[in-house]
């Protein structure tokens, strides 16, 4: 029978074992083994479904532990807290080729939108049917759109591109981006481009920043529309992760919600380490701790970049920021801490909870209500087509160069959740400096409402005029202040990631966006899957490999055209800047 949401654990997991009546290793049975799974993010969902299909794991020996009354973890959508509104904590693009690890998941999910599809061929050809197109990418002062094919790298600056792209990982241990590049740099549309799409800062980790540049380059001729851009149909929960999570129960996976795990204990001995006991909590109550077996594995998820969410709503802002002490408090931060204390090669988790200030992003969701069931468009959506000439879902991101706030606003394809109702439109936006007064709310981000962060954006669109009442009638804005949703990208040094499956480890494994994966690229669906395949083909000894990363820098097709693109040669038609339209 499909699994649901479970309260209590199989006996093998709470009944007490001496360490010296431990078996010698696993059994190479797949049916004596019972997994557990620490986070219900994207990282452990794939991980469940790989021990099923090339393990053969039975799924009802698989466990996932979730601190979350919901399994998705980063990769939300939904209902704001008081149903007045939708929102999302963050958004996703994909491409054809960088994310091959999540189309192989997806390849054998069966999609809930399109009976007899996967949820790959629902991202692939909606992708086809609704291509990206962006007529207003980067939009200067007075909402002037302009030729943003026109990269504008300083000569200098790029000459250090050059040498950053070849340059062996170990000589850039603890830089920052700006310290590679001069103060030109970051005033060119190339990082204005950068900056918004992938969310980097200056001061973030320049290995990070260098992976980017190998990873998408192929994208870089693409950068001024965004061209090479897929989406699916709806938002990443309803697309991705609710046809994944049922799949996963119909097969018989047990879920069990508000799980907190405290602690892990480790045996060590000169040739290997073992988890042996796993400490958690149901809803705040102790639980009886679940031993494990050698014949067991225990995959653990850790930190979390949207730890410590904080979410506010169209006439409250989402409150102070927090302290470093309240995120490292977080059960995916405070489970890695605890454990990292134990062994010196399983990370350095303050590295990236440590400093929420210069990891912080604050994202809002705007939910307009068309004024009767017949019109084609709410006001607001109305003009905001009109302005960008692009339909939602064909534009990708409009950054608005000249505000503080770091402001961009992304209009999906309509309608964005699967409950969506006719009357509804939604599109989604956010800020890379909330600490930063705003340019026409002149207040700082945080301190906004939803309310007064939808007049900052129709300011930046230049539609605050004698319609501002119009536009802004029947829409619902609900802010979500995210402490770490950059904290992948801290500057870091080797050793403060530990690796998927240490040196020794008979029969655990660590997943998500703070391991160690050689030229994986955080802050994408693809690394946190890429770390599940890792974890359960290793411990497994499944007989395929892990789904190859994308190696387009060695194209030298794909390198000439990204030249080319840097150099101001790539032959795209320059275009004068464009005013905004004239309000009737």
């Amino acid at each position: 029978m499909p699994a649901t949401e479970t309260s209590s654990l199989p006996a093998a997991a709470t009944q007490p074992l001496a360490l010296d009546a431990l078996p010698a290793a696993r059994s190479a049975d797949p049916a004596a083994v019972h997994a557990y799974i620490v986070g219900g993010g994207i990282a452990g969902l794939a991980a469940a479904a790989y021990m099923i299909r090339t393990a053969s794991v039975p799924p009802q020996n698989i466990t996932v532990l979730e601190s979350l009354k919901i399994a998705g973890g980063s990769m939300d959508g939904n209902h704001s807290p008081d149903g007045k509104g939708y929102l999302m904590r963050g958004g996703r693009m994909f491409d054809r080729e960088a994310y091959a690890c999540l189309y192989d998941l997806a390849s054998e999910v069966p999609s809930l939108r399109t009976p007899g599809k996967t949820v790959k061929d629902d991202i692939w050809e909606f992708s086809s049917q609704v291509p990206t197109d962006a007529h207003a990418r980067l939009v200067e002062a007075d909402a002037v759109k302009i030729d943003s094919s026109r990269l504008g790298i300083p000569v200098r600056d790029v000459a250090r591109l050059s040498e950053l792209l070849v340059a062996p990982e170990s000589v850039l241990d603890g830089v920052r981006i700006n310290d590679f590049f001069t103060a030109d740099f970051f005033e060119s549309n190339f990082w204005f481009m950068m900056r918004s799409t992938f969310a980097f800062q200056p001061w973030h980790s320049l290995i990070e920043f260098k992976r980017y540049c190998l990873r998408f380059m192929h994208e870089v001729p693409k950068l001024y529309n965004l061209g090479g851009v897929w989406r699916s149909p709806y938002n990443q929960y309803d697309s991705i992760i609710k046809p994944l999570v049922k799949q996963l129960q119909d097969q018989g996976v047990q879920f069990v919600y508000g799980a907190r795990v405290t602690n892990i204990e480790f045996e060590v001995t000169q040739k290997e380490r073992n988890a042996y006991r796993v400490h958690w909590e149901k809803d705040s109550a102790p639980q009886p701790a679940i031993e494990l077996r050698r014949t067991d594995v225990l995959f653990v998820t850790l930190g979390s970049m949207t730890a410590a969410s904080q979410i506010g709503a169209d006439d409250r802002a989402t409150g102070p920021v927090i302290s470093a002490a309240d995120g490292q408090s977080d059960p995916a931060w405070a489970l890695w801490r605890e454990i990292a204390r134990k062994q010196p090669d399983f990370g350095h988790p303050d590295v990236f909870c440590g400093r929420p200030a210069d990891s912080m992003f604050l994202s809002y969701t705007t939910t307009l209500r068309k004024p009767s069931p017949d019109a084609a468009h709410h006001p607001l959506m109305a003009r905001i087509i009109e302005w960008s000439a692009n339909e939602p879902g064909t534009g990708a991101l409009v950054t608005f160069k000249a505000s503080r706030w770091g402001l961009s606003v992304v209009v999906a394809h309509q309608p964005h959740f699967d409950d969506q109702p006719d009357d509804v439109e939604v599109f989604w936006g956010y800020g890379l400096f909330p600490d930063e007064v705003g340019d026409f709310v002149k207040k700082p981000m945080r301190d906004c409402t939803g309310a007064e962060m939808l007049r900052e954006t129709l300011g930046h669109f230049d539609f605050l005029d004698a319609q501002e009442g119009e536009l802004m009638k029947d829409s619902i804005t609900v802010p979500s202040l995210l402490p770490y949703t950059m904290s992948e990208f801290m500057v870091r040094r080797a050793g403060d990631r530990p690796q998927v499956v240490p040196q020794g480890a008979s029969n655990f494994a660590f997943m998500g966006q703070y391991v160690e994966i050689p030229e994986g690229v955080v802050f994408t669906v693809d690394y946190s899957i890429q770390g599940a395949q890792i974890a359960v083909f290793k411990h497994f000894k499944v007989a395929r490999e892990v789904t190859p990363l994308y190696h387009g820098w060695r194209d030298p097709v794909v390198v000439l055209e990204a030249a080319r693109a840097i150099l101001g040669l790539n032959g795209t038609p320059a275009a004068a800047p464009t005013a905004p339209a004239s309000s009737q």
